[in-house]
């Protein structure tokens, strides 16, 4: 891993890049630019997750779970960016590819390309032997603040369920007993 970090309780990293989104109005690809400073703007949280690369065998299964609880995210007020160090043709490619094909559909939210490495490298869960990412989640409130993070090796999936639970936690803005859920009582 590389030297840089994100850490919590400091402003996250900036970045700003091109990335590959499905438009089902369109019925089209769009290739928006990815800019943090927008979600500020915009008074969004972000969900930045890492993954080590397209066209893998473990990387679809939390792709999809990330996908299947977008609306959970949009809820609360907070985009997700999934992003790896492939390119965003190589995204494309993999959405077009039916899942029955090792593809991954279309997704409702963006993948982010990160070849020169510069995002991972920013966040501190760059691979530099391997040249990949690892398995990283970033949780930044509305002013560019890293809240919470983690950190997985590539082959160990992360679990989406407990993502969305720590975003609404954190959003309480106060302490929350283990397994706390959204309803239930704060400290």
């Amino acid at each position: 891993m590389s030297e840089a970090r994100a850490e919590i309780g400091q402003p996250a990293p900036d970045f700003e890049g091109k990335a590959v989104r499905w438009n089902p109005r369109k019925k089209d690809f769009e290739y928006p630019t990815v800019d943090l400073a927008q979600n500020r703007k915009r008074s969004l949280w972000t969900v930045l997750f890492f993954y080590p690369r397209d066209f893998s065998g473990l990387c679809p299964t939390e792709i999809h779970a990330f996908n299947r609880r977008l609306p959970d995210f949009e809820q609360a007020g907070a985009q997700v960016i999934g992003c790896s160090t492939d390119s965003k043709q190589s995204h494309q490619a993999w959405m077009e590819r039916p899942r029955t094909r090792g593809g991954i559909d279309k997704l409702g939210y963006p993948l982010l390309e990160d070849p020169s490495l510069r995002i991972s490298r920013a966040y501190g869960i760059l691979d530099e032997r391997a040249g990949m990412a690892l398995r990283g989640t970033f949780i930044i409130d509305d002013e560019g603040i890293v809240r919470a993070y983690s950190v997985y090796p590539a082959g160990t999936g992360r679990s989406i369920d407990e993502i969305v639970r720590l975003l609404q936690a954190l959003q309480t803005g106060k302490a929350c007993p283990a397994s706390w859920r959204p309803g239930r009582k704060t400290l």
